[in-house]
């Protein structure tokens, strides 16, 4: 496999609406700035098709400052090891990154949450974000019957969208209860481009059920989903659908951070005031450094891209905006925090780790995530524990120890390519192939 070798002054990992902002502000210190990212088109979750389809004009805009800015783009390369201060490895189609970088900008964005429950891994059962990336990317859901459910803001908007594709919206289901997100509802108005969100969305579910305190207990069917049953209180209801999108919030995106030995503060990278980590020249923007939403990955991504070049009156002109929408995050955390109840949905035969079928059962006998991954292969999988880590986060309060390369499942070729490759590098793929 071809070695390509890159260099840059500032490289940004992550295209999504940090990135793209971190790199614009860079940019104008006029120096050499590149993007790297591990899908075909920038923008992230949010802004990847509609930029393209000129429906969301924020996208637009950032993506031509990008252009116009002569950002160098590297699409589709997934980061997977860090050899050197100074150097990260990226695999892609064309071969295998070595980039060479003095300031470096983390934006890797956020995952949703998915914790286990007795059928969540039939056919159809996915998660909400998952099933509106697959509808954004072709596939029909016109007149499907679906049930959104889990925790988080990401649930309202994900069902307005598959309404709008013409899907049969049969309920939505939010697990916080009415008394945290009537306060939260009401401190929207803080935020008057979030209250129009919200009047937007409320006139797109026009009619659609939307039930709080209550969550999926169960998915049932054969081959596929059939259908959903939900716990509300002491009630239980179910309902017949062909999709259950279901997701319990966000976690943040860590392990490139993790591997380059930055300060990790409950579950997300720790930032100073100019989004500096704790290892130098390395800075981190977005919902990596804490859920807080679209318009805040953006001031951080200014932020960073500014400090990183040290345009620093620039980015202190942003604190004020930055601690104002932080605020607002710290209110969203607190209105869908996840209730102690869900700890009970798997039961001992339910699969947690799904590319390795660890049950519940076999978790329970071990004393930590380490003698998990040892004894029962949980987290080994292709996915590296990025599905059952934060379930067996919030079952057990188990957290990794310590990250390895490669971050991502790479090809053995593109290791091999690697004269360089560590002893650690083979280590890993000896021990992952046991």
């Amino acid at each position: 496999m071809d070695k390509i070798r890159h260099e840059c002054d500032v490289l940004v990992v992550g295209g999504g609406p940090a990135g793209l902002t971190a790199a614009c502000s860079a940019a104008q210190a006029r120096v050499r700035v590149t993007i790297i990212d591990d899908n075909p088109h920038v923008g992230g979750q949010i802004w990847r098709r509609e930029q393209r389809k000129q429906s969301a004009p924020e996208a637009v805009e950032w993506v031509k400052k990008v252009q116009d800015a002569e950002v160098e783009l590297i699409n589709g390369a997934t980061v997977f090891d860090y050899p050197e201060p100074g150097v990260l490895r990226a695999e892609a189609s064309e071969g295998v990154y070595e980039l060479s970088y003095h300031q470096l900008i983390i934006a890797t964005g956020a995952r949703e949450r998915f914790l286990p429950f007795p059928g969540w891994t039939l056919p159809n059962v996915m998660g909400a974000g998952g099933l509106q990336a697959l509808v954004k990317s072709g596939l029909s859901i016109s007149g499907k019957k679906v049930v959104v459910a889990g925790s988080g803001p990401l649930l309202l908007a994900v069902a307005a969208y598959l309404r709008e594709q013409g899907a049969d919206l049969r309920l939505i289901a939010e697990q916080a209860p009415r008394r945290r997100l009537v306060p939260f509802g009401l401190a929207l108005y803080r935020h008057p481009r979030k209250v129009l969100q919200l009047i937007t969305l409320e006139k797109q579910l026009l009619g659609v059920r939307y039930l709080t305190s209550c969550w999926p207990i169960a998915a049932e069917g054969d081959e596929k989903l059939r259908s959903v049953t939900l716990r509300q209180g002491s009630k239980t209801r179910k309902l017949a659908c062909d999709y259950l999108a279901c997701g319990f919030h966000l976690v943040a995106n860590t392990e490139l951070a993790a591997l380059l030995d930055c300060e990790l503060r409950e579950g997300t990278v720790h930032v100073g005031d100019f989004q500096e980590t704790s290892v130098a020249n390395v800075y981190c923007a977005g919902e990596a450094t804490g859920i807080g939403g679209l318009e805040l990955s953006v001031v951080e991504g200014q932020i960073a891209g500014y400090a990183a070049t040290r345009q620093n009156e620039k980015a202190q002109a942003l604190f004020g905006s930055r601690s104002k929408l932080r605020r607002f995050a710290l209110m969203m955390d607190c209105a869908f925090q996840l209730r102690d109840e869900l700890k009970d949905l798997p039961q001992p035969e339910t699969i947690v780790c799904r590319c390795e079928d660890v049950t519940l059962e076999k978790l329970q006998t071990q004393t930590g995530w380490n003698s998990a991954r040892m004894l029962t292969r949980c987290g080994m999988g292709p996915c590296q524990g990025r599905i059952c880590g934060s379930a067996v986060e919030f079952l057990f309060h188990w957290t990794p120890k310590s990250v390895r390369p490669p971050i991502f499942p790479v090809r053995l070729e593109s290791l091999a390519s690697m004269s360089g490759a560590s002893e650690g590098h083979r280590e890993f793929f000896v021990e992952g192939d046991l």
